[in-house]
């Protein structure tokens, strides 16, 4: 390194007794990015009419007024083996953080041992010693002592070490939160569309009901002369077509079963009797959004985790720049040493001893400068991941938001819809029996009013997941501490 790069940074040195009390690396100040004051879909939120009331966000899933949803979630919660991980996780978190703070304390040992040998007689000393009068060949030689030493942290370094072991802390927790708030939606979903495979096996199995009362319609007028084999055989073509569509459904409802053991930590198959034998009643509630984008920045834990990595990220710095400084240690040993153990403890085999050290890369400046650079742009980079997490989470509600209104739009268009088919195929069934209309247009009928009706089924369903997308973008599922502090539930 030239001497011209050398000097300014021995004369920065000069003042390093004097940064005890500080510790360097630039302070932390949390960004404060521009945020809209509502969402940009909250107006058409704001208009749909709900099945129940908005519930606690901390708790969202009792707002679907059901109560095994509710014991799903609640079990998911409890015995989730990915939640009981990012416990771990979290644990490992904070016995690193504790190491962080325990490396700024004085540190103690006691030590005490014994040894026999017995002495060479061509080695230096066995050379010299075994003239000597009353020399012995085997000698033990016991000690026993208490250490201690301190490092001083004149630079900070230990303590913006701390600091970011604290900040790392702070995102296990957030991560561990959002993995809850993502098991719990992922529950919910579930459960839901195990609810709508229910719901659309029950519209199909009505629409079998109804083209086996027409079958045997049309062999009753078969066998009085006014019907064809060619009708019979199209009825129970329709009468099949139905039945078909359910064991697709099953597997849907099957598949979804087994998907919530897992997360509920139970082997799959375990849930099926119980979940099957209660009725389907679950509600889509309606969702406030009370707080807008900046409430949303505060609860979610995924922007909670970027903002802590940040600020760990910053901590960083001042753990690399306090290499540019020196550091000074001190410790003292307080022991006894003895060839002869009933002689150890007394005042003639007391061995004291005291070190004072100094360590300073004052020419590894080289490497220094690199890790500051690697530090600042590690923090560089942090601040755009928080950035980028902020705009994703505003992206997922706001998704979310258009999802649950069009869907309720598209509910509302359908339901209108099977009702004009239910009229439709009845007029024609009646028509039908009265000659009035042929066989084909009865089945047209009940093709279009199977499929709207098992549209409409699907579309409620994907309603009340929107629901439940829209709770999870929110970042809903925990209870949000004072400060906005993030701690592991």
């Amino acid at each position: 390194m030239r001497t011209s790069h050398l000097l300014p940074r021995l004369s920065t040195l000069a003042a390093a007794a004097a940064l005890s009390a500080c510790a360097v690396g630039p302070a932390y100040q949390r960004p404060e990015p521009p945020t809209a004051t509502a969402y940009h879909g909250s107006a058409a939120l704001a208009s749909r009419d709900g099945e129940a009331a908005a519930p606690a966000i901390a708790d969202w899933w009792l707002g679907f007024d059901d109560p095994e949803l509710a014991r799903i979630v609640e079990r998911t919660i409890a015995q989730n083996l990915d939640i009981a991980a990012s416990q771990e996780r979290v644990a490992q978190a904070r016995a690193a953080a504790a190491r962080a703070a325990a490396s700024r304390l004085p540190e103690a040992s006691l030590d005490a041992g014994a040894g026999r040998e017995r002495q060479s007689l061509r080695s230096p000393l066995g050379e010299i010693a075994s003239h000597l009068p009353g020399y012995e060949r085997t000698q033990t030689l016991s000690n026993v002592g208490v250490g201690a030493s301190w490092e001083s942290d004149i630079a900070g370094g230990l303590r913006r070490g701390e600091e970011a072991a604290d900040a790392e802390l702070a995102v296990a927790q957030a991560e561990h939160v959002g993995v809850r708030v993502s098991l719990a939606a992922e529950a919910a979903d579930a459960y839901l569309r195990v609810r709508g495979a229910q719901a659309r096996v029950a519209i199909a199995q009505r629409q079998i009901d109804n083209g086996a009362q027409l079958v045997d319609l049309v062999k009753l007028r078969q066998d009085k002369g006014l019907g064809t084999l060619r009708e019979v055989a199209q009825a129970e073509g329709v009468l099949l077509q139905a039945q078909a569509t359910v064991p697709p459904l099953r597997r849907e409802m099957a598949a979804q079963l087994f998907r919530l053991d897992v997360l509920t930590g139970v082997t799959p198959g375990m849930s099926e009797s119980e979940v099957i034998a209660t009725p389907v009643a679950f509600k889509v509630p309606a969702i406030a959004t009370a707080g807008g984008p900046a409430e949303l920045l505060r609860r979610r834990p995924d922007v909670i985790a970027a903002e802590r990595r940040l600020a760990a990220s910053n901590a960083r710095i001042g753990v690399a720049v306090a290499g540019y400084y020196p550091s000074f240690s001190l410790s003292g040993v307080l022991g006894f040493e003895s060839l002869d153990a009933s002689k150890l403890l007394t005042a003639s085999a007391f061995q004291p001893a005291a070190l004072a050290g100094l360590h300073w890369r004052v020419f590894d400046f080289g490497r220094v400068d690199a890790e500051v650079a690697q530090a600042r742009g590690a923090n560089r980079e942090a601040l755009l991941r928080y950035r980028e997490a902020m705009l994703r989470a505003t992206e997922d509600v706001e998704n979310a938001i258009v999802g649950l209104t069009e869907l309720e739009n598209q509910q509302a268009l359908l339901t209108q819809e099977v009702a004009a088919h239910v009229q439709a195929r009845d007029a024609a069934q009646d028509a039908y029996r009265g000659g009035a209309v042929s066989l084909v247009e009865v089945l047209d009928e009940d093709r279009q009013l199977l499929a709207a009706q098992d549209l409409m089924a699907s579309v409620h369903t994907d309603d009340a997941r929107s629901a439940v997308a829209a709770f999870r973008a929110l970042g809903g599922g925990w209870t949000l501490p004072p400060a906005a502090q993030v701690a592991a539930r």
